[in-house]
């Protein structure tokens, strides 16, 4: 597949730019290809949308960072991330509403709410994930409130008896469009707000919205080393739609416990252990080390220096890369020494002779006297 224009390139803005920067650059890339000022002309509209799926991969952290990394090809068609597909400008409209919903954008581009079914909004969760969940992978139960269809109406906010009409104003199209030059200009019908429809006699359980908030619980499977600000998204679970629309989805952008031994780095973790001065002095081999998955087995030799840091191979975290889970960090084990908080009488004897040994070892000279000449 032909590697795609860089998204960087095609709306006009440095790599480092801004959530801010890139949203008003698709803006003006938008206002200046748009069909409407340039009728007829089909290079245009493929710019207008070239634009759009810029802005949809750049606009978003986590796609951002995928093609930051691997280019367009991160977002191959089929895959998980599979890029966005605009076939016409109303697309691009209803993926966008919060750049084109109001003002001189939505009134320019039709950006009112469109007439008829609409789907359900968008939910977004913390979800809070401990190393171990994250490194074997998890399946969570969460709960939340969101918008279900009223019983009482089955969703269509109408009276028992009674149903919606088509809305005279707007003569069922959820909008009013004036010529206005070389523009048509679109506003939301201000009578049935968009719906194309009104209802008289309202359901008196919903009072007309056709539905109502409940408590739900969701089943989320969370895939092993996923990452600290990922957001997993679970199609079709978001507040109910209208009748005969969609459902909104649902984001749960991942938070990590902090755990009170390991740090994590990546796919590594770093721990501290706290050994004796003999056991850096003349070795220890197979000292056991804490791990997510049990213990391991750390061979410390002769003359370590305090602050030293071991790496044991494969005792980290799985690995998310290329959907592998046979992959794994490392663990990084910075050692130091633990002094002891009491001696008893034969450990005091022992410590001061070998510290007379040490001095003979070093000579006669203190080490305030040995560094004096360096002051002086």
């Amino acid at each position: 597949m032909a590697e795609k224009r860089d998204y960087y390139e095609i709306l006009g803005v440095e790599r480092t730019a801004s959530g801010d920067e890139i949203k008003k650059a698709f803006r003006q890339a938008a206002l200046k290809h748009h069909p409407d000022r340039n009728p007829g002309d089909a290079q245009a509209e493929a710019r207008f949308r070239e634009a759009a799926e810029a802005y949809d991969v750049l606009s978003d952290a986590d796609k951002r960072a995928r093609y930051n990394r691997f280019g367009s090809s991160a977002f191959g068609s089929g895959g998980e991330y599979a890029g966005p597909t605009f076939t016409n400008v109303e697309d691009i409209l209803r993926n966008f509403g919060d750049i084109f919903g109001g003002g001189i954008f939505g009134d320019m581009f039709g950006g009112g709410r469109r007439a008829g079914p609409q789907p359900g909004r968008d939910l977004k969760i913390a979800l809070e994930l401990t190393l171990s969940e994250i490194d074997q992978g998890v399946e969570r139960t969460v709960s939340l409130k969101r918008l279900e269809h009223c019983a009482t109406c089955a969703g269509s906010g109408a009276k028992a008896g009674t149903s919606a009409t088509v809305c005279a104003t707007c003569g069922g199209r959820g909008q009013i469009h004036r010529n206005q030059g070389f523009f048509t200009m679109a506003t939301t019908c201000p009578r049935c707000r968009g719906q194309g429809s009104v209802i008289e006699h309202p359901c008196p359980d919903c009072r007309g919205a056709g539905r109502l908030s409940q408590k739900s619980e969701i089943k989320i499977s969370i895939p092993a080393g996923i990452e600290e600000g990922v957001r997993l998204r679970v199609p079709g679970q978001g507040d109910a739609g209208d009748p005969g629309a969609p459902r909104g989805d649902l984001y749960c952008v991942v938070q990590e416990v902090e755990h009170e031994f390991f740090k994590r780095n990546g796919a590594d973790l770093i721990c501290e252990v706290p050994v004796s001065f003999t056991q850096l002095a003349i070795g220890k081999k197979g000292v056991e080390i804490p791990t997510l998955r049990g213990k391991a087995a750390l061979d410390i030799p002769a003359g370590t220096q305090s602050g030293k840091l071991f790496r044991l191979r494969g005792q980290g975290l799985t690995q998310l890369e290329g959907g592998s889970r046979s992959k794994r960090g490392d663990l990084l084990v910075r050692v130091f020494v633990e002094v002891p908080g009491s001696l008893t009488a034969r450990q005091k004897e022992l410590l001061e002779e070998f510290g007379k040994i040490e001095e003979q070892r070093a000579g006669a000279k203190s080490f305030f006297e040995r560094i004096r000449g360096t002051f002086q």
